[in-house]
């Protein structure tokens, strides 16, 4: 299965659309199947952060479940799209905007569900602006077959909008070895590590120094 890189309809909707709530609600139940959530929450503890940024933090929860776990030391900052979410804790920062356009390293960078939105020349840009961070945190779709299959059974519990745009998450995910050279990881002097679940899930550790 090739990497096709197509719009999602949740991309286009504003933030308090029933739809775009209805699949951000979507969204955390996905995330809670995969386990993603809770891998990161227990990656970025090990790592012990002096501060994380994470890049299309959506609804914000998982910055929050740092903030309140005392993660980071307080330096937590989102970036999205969306608006800066109504109950997010104070001690988060939150820039509205393009990644490309307002990005701000820390210590630790965190994706979720985010990185698949972007071409080769896209993710090869935001590979670059990464290098001042320590570490890298990343949760993707594998884009495989299986999880074609798995996310069909999904489909009773979502809306409309997650039913299209788990489709094409998926065949714009990766496969083991795709993100790092993506990303340039080799060339900036990156460590990592790839894993994946039997649940679609593909996921990437990455820290500064010789590999």
């Amino acid at each position: 299965m090739d990497r096709v890189v197509a719009a999602e309809i949740l991309d286009g909707l504003p933030a308090d659309d029933p739809d775009a709530v209805r699949s951000r609600r979507d969204l955390r139940m996905i995330n809670a199947v995969m386990g993603n959530s809770r891998w990161l929450r227990r990656e970025v503890a090990r790592l012990a952060p002096t501060g994380v940024v994470e890049v299309g933090a959506g609804d914000g929860s998982f910055l929050a479940s740092l903030a309140e776990a005392g993660v980071g030391e307080g330096e937590l900052l989102g970036i999205d799209l969306a608006p800066r979410p109504d109950d997010l804790p104070t001690s988060v920062g939150w820039l509205e905007g393009d990644v490309f356009e307002c990005f701000q390293p820390r210590a630790c960078v965190v994706a979720n569900l985010f990185l698949h939105h972007f071409d080769g020349a896209q993710l090869a840009a935001l590979g670059e602006a990464m290098r001042g961070a320590e570490s890298l945190c990343v949760c993707e779709p594998l884009r495989s077959r299986l999880a074609m299959v798995e996310s069909h059974s999904l489909f009773p519990f979502v809306g409309r909008v997650t039913r299209h745009d788990m489709r094409v998450s998926i065949r714009a995910g990766f496969r083991p070895g795709e993100l790092p050279d993506l990303l340039g990881l080799g060339a900036a002097g990156w460590r990592w590590s790839e894993s994946t679940n039997l649940l679609g899930a593909y996921r990437l550790i990455a820290t500064r120094g010789a590999r």
